[in-house]
């Protein structure tokens, strides 16, 4: 009698959620999940810190820290949108000064891993606020926020341009100690070429994405929802373009570590992310509608791998089929 070979599908050797290896590596940091509080959304941790130990996430991205303290732009600020949210809050924030005398020693004693995020008016502003981090205990990596404008240019984001992106980056390469993301704006023609210019002038990887600008107007009142006008789109509306950008970069760039970013809510949209080429994924304005939203998912990713016998959480990493 001859023999058929089998069709059979092989079947997953079984893995319990305990033997699931959630840690992930970004250039020299290993992080224990790739569960990350996204900038803007999180403050420094203290706020949440009722509802979870943020020592659970791998790290926690603060507010974006500029040299001096900035009262932020005019209200209203925040506008729901049918899949999201429109913000304009300006970088409001207390200067570097007040958030390493107040929030800095909290995340340290609590032994939360520190993704400091730090923006500026000039390239100048940037290398000043990477100077008073340098060294600091439990600042794990720079995200450098170049999707502000550029005081020096007449405004024009950072990141809208490959050499402005490299000149900052490379300014705060001069001074930092640890690993520097570049964090890109999704609203240029080609986000790759920022992306190479970001890492040859030294970045250790890159943040994808920043929100998307937009618009809404109040029709009875015929005046736009934000007093600024326009301001940044965040939620579920911006994700599929946020995978986009995260796969066009890891597909030109694969060893390039990507924290990705743009409407991660659940397990599901983490795992999307890693297939596209992100290492790590940063939760954001989900934590709006529901603070627990990043420990769900760090509870929750062990069994989704586990129940397809997946033991590692980084061979996700760039798995998309095409």
């Amino acid at each position: 009698m001859s023999t058929v070979p089998s069709s059979r599908k092989v079947r997953a050797t079984p893995v319990t959620p305990a033997e699931v290896d959630l840690r992930v590596q970004l250039d020299d940091m290993i992080l224990r999940n790739p569960i990350l509080a996204a900038s803007g959304t999180f403050a420094s941790g203290q706020e949440i810190n009722r509802f979870f130990d943020v020592n659970r996430l791998g790290a926690v991205v603060v507010k974006s820290i500029t040299m001096e303290p900035r009262p932020g732009l005019p209200t209203p600020r925040m506008a729901e949108t049918a899949s999201g949210m429109l913000n304009a809050i300006g970088l409001q924030n207390a200067g570097v000064e007040r958030w390493l005398s107040l929030d800095y020693p909290w995340l340290v004693h609590h032994g939360v891993p520190i993704i400091a995020s730090i923006a500026g008016r000039t390239v100048h502003e940037y290398r000043q606020v990477a100077e008073k981090l340098r060294g600091l205990e439990g600042i794990v990596a720079i995200e450098a926020n170049i999707s502000s404008p550029n005081a020096d240019a007449g405004g024009g984001l950072f990141a809208a341009h490959p050499a402005t992106a490299a000149e900052v980056v490379s300014t705060i390469m001069r001074v930092a100690t640890v690993p520097v993301f570049a964090k890109l704006t999704p609203d240029v023609t080609d986000i790759v070429p920022i992306a190479h210019a970001a890492a040859e002038a030294g970045a250790s990887g890159v943040s994808l994405i920043n929100t998307v600008l937009g618009m809404a107007i109040d029709v009875e009142t015929r005046q736009p929802k934000l007093a600024a006008g326009m301001g940044g789109l965040s939620g579920p509306a911006i994700k599929p373009i946020a995978i986009r950008a995260v796969h066009q970069i890891h597909s030109v760039m694969p060893d390039l570590p990507i924290i990705g970013m743009g409407g991660a809510a659940t397990v599901e949209d983490v795992v999307e992310f890693m297939l596209a080429g992100a290492s790590a994924v940063a939760i954001g304005t989900a934590t709006f509608a529901n603070p627990m939203a990043s420990m769900e998912i760090v509870e929750g990713l062990p069994n989704w791998l586990a129940e397809r016998g997946i033991r590692h959480a980084r061979s996700l990493i760039g798995g998309v089929r095409i």
